[in-house]
């Protein structure tokens, strides 16, 4: 009972940013994101009625304490499903700066869900496999699917309506993202901390749902158009409404380097000197820029010749789950 899988991490371009449930992970908006073919996980999952318990290894190193737990109940998770009570070795290699704002969560657990319920026996389709994910990191949902995808809040308690939805392969639009590396250390504040302090405390939280609505709206009419300047603004507005929460919650916190700053304010000195590029920033440091081909040298030499880029990781949009 043996499968390997392969999942992209993916960036949020709508955020999903606030849980309403946090045991089974139900967020509080839609989100919207583009899967990137520049960073990956790759997750063998073996069943053996041998072992006592289960054992994970990332990047060769044996893993414990709470990133091992996660794991471990999520296997519980399949393990239900499937009604067989049996240990797993888990193998992972990521190809994703861990906890560093870089969406390691999601490119690990989809890679883990899909190994997992392979190797068990479980056939289960993008629909059920993406609720099932949810379960393990929120945006994870989103990166069963390649290009973009929504991933749908859902009403009902039990999760069962909360998913994400493909809604452009990745071979629609030719968009590319530059994933500027400023930090790979892990956060001060995770993102479950940080977003349940936003949700309780943040006076500006209820401004940034009710933004949501329009935004995707807005946003999902700019893919279908292939109308990248919508698309940037929609998605770098809606990307500083995110952040703002932060610095309005109790105690405010930021994600944000001098680095991140320096950044920001070339994206926007490129765009008044004629260059369509924006910004988007996930729970970290660092900056994904986006842009078109045609701008594609020179939007990496400016980006790479600031202060404090360590990496500039230039993406296309990625596939969805893989098995290898």
């Amino acid at each position: 009972m043996k499968a390997t899988a392969k999942a992209h991490t993916n960036i949020a371009l709508i955020k999903y940013w606030g849980k309403r449930n946090e045991l089974i992970i139900l967020p509080t908006n839609n989100s919207l994101s583009l899967t990137l073919d520049g960073y990956f996980t790759t997750t063998t999952v073996e069943y053996n009625h041998s072992l006592s318990k289960d054992e994970f290894t990332l990047d060769g190193l044996a893993v414990s304490g709470e990133s091992y737990n996660r794991v471990s109940a999520f296997l519980d998770l399949i393990r239900n499903m499937a009604g067989k009570q049996v240990f797993a070795r888990v193998e992972s290699v990521n190809d994703v700066p861990t906890a560093a704002g870089f969406a390691s969560s999601a490119s690990g657990f989809a890679a883990l869900a899909a190994a997992g319920t392979k190797a068990i026996g479980l056939k289960l389709n993008d629909q059920e496999l993406s609720r099932l994910t949810r379960q393990g990191s929120g945006s994870a949902c989103r990166s069963i699917y390649g290009g973009f995808a929504e991933w749908e809040m859902g009403m009902r308690e039990d999760g069962s309506d909360s998913y994400a939805v493909p809604i452009a392969p990745a071979d629609y639009w030719d968009i590319r993202v530059a994933a500027v590396v400023l930090s790979s250390e892990q956060k001060s504040v995770s993102s479950r901390v940080g977003m349940r302090r936003t949700v309780e405390t943040s006076p500006f939280f209820k401004g940034w749902l009710d933004s949501i609505g329009k935004d995707l709206l807005e946003i999902k009419q700019g893919i279908q158009t292939r109308d990248f300047e919508k698309v940037g603004e929609i998605a770098e507005a809606n990307c500083l409404k995110m952040h703002a929460t932060t610095l309005g919650a109790s105690p405010p916190f930021t994600y944000w380097h001098d680095a991140t700053l320096v950044v920001m304010q070339k994206v926007w000195e490129m765009r008044l000197q004629g260059t369509p590029v924006y910004f988007t920033i996930d729970a970290g440091p660092n900056v994904k820029v986006l842009y078109l081909p045609e701008y594609e040298d020179q939007v990496k030499q400016t980006l790479a010749s600031l202060p404090g880029v360590s990496d500039i990781r230039l993406s296309k949009p990625g596939q969805g789950i893989t098995y290898l």
